[in-house]
């Protein structure tokens, strides 16, 4: 049985602390899958959420101290549950307090996978990378090579996405090349990943299952992303974001073993 069967007949609970920008449509993407979402900020209850739920995605878009704190309560239960812990740091490197802010939660929490652009995830380990906003920006630099120093040194599994996937453990890295262009015109393409990327942890098994269910996950979307484009040619990425919630829905695992470009990278960081 693949990964997405796995979430379809699984239907894991997501607990997502996201920005609030993006809530809505993370929501969506995630019942389209077949996920069950869990939108939960009081500092009453995330720890007691994030005990019960299949995976915890922390997404730092639109930060506050009362939003901190909540991420910090739910993380340390996931923790302390041996929930998967998927963070998301939306523009690391863009501000001073950002970048602070993600670098305390790296070093407090005990991360599962991390998610970002290149500019996002180098920030976080502490390396220069130009970043416009919440955007990766431009720079040279080795996005493999960063990605397993990441990997390394969190313990955690690292996704770095852009016009091709790098997702590493920091000792095997696969790379995938599925997507289109037209998810950078929509706000929270990048955290509904993330949280995909967390309705597949929450079914995956520890050590290689976990990286392997990564890896689907990006194909996955990719996939769902092609077929939407396809679909909603010269129509905008307004159709196109309708479009992917549909295919988030439709997609099947012999489409995806048809269309997933992946590889596995066997050169030096």
């Amino acid at each position: 049985m693949s990964y997405l069967e796995r979430v379809r007949t699984q239907n894991p609970l997501v607990h997502n602390i996201t920005n609030i920008v993006v809530a809505p449509f993370t929501a969506n993407g995630l019942l389209a899958l077949g996920a069950s979402p869990f939108m939960a900020y009081a500092h009453e209850e995330v720890a007691d959420v994030a005990k019960m739920s299949g995976a915890v995605v922390l997404n730092i878009g639109t930060l506050d101290e009362k939003v901190v704190e909540a991420i910090r309560l739910a993380g340390r239960s996931a923790n302390s549950n041996n929930v998967p812990v998927v963070l998301d740091p939306v523009g690391a490197g863009a501000t001073a307090y950002r970048t602070e802010i993600v670098q305390m939660l790296v070093r407090e929490l005990r991360l599962t996978v991390l998610r970002g652009n290149v500019a996002e995830v180098a920030n976080v380990i502490g390396e220069r990378w130009s970043i416009k906003g919440v955007d990766a920006g431009q720079g040279e630099g080795d996005r493999i090579g960063i990605a397993k120093r990441a990997a390394l040194k969190l313990g955690c599994v690292v996704v770095i996405t852009g016009r091709e996937d790098v997702i590493t453990d920091g000792q095997t890295t696969f790379l995938t090349s599925n997507g289109h262009a037209l998810l950078t015109q929509v706000t929270g393409a990048g955290c509904l990943l993330s949280s995909v990327i967390g309705a597949f942890a929450a079914i995956a098994k520890p050590g290689e299952d976990l990286l392997n269910s990564v890896v689907e996950a990006l194909a996955f979307y990719g996939v769902a992303a092609e077929i939407a484009a396809e679909r909603t040619a010269d129509l905008g990425p307004g159709s196109f974001q309708i479009e992917l919630l549909n295919q988030l829905a439709q997609v099947t695992p012999d489409v995806l073993a048809e269309r997933a470009q992946v590889r596995q990278f066997d050169g030096g960081a």
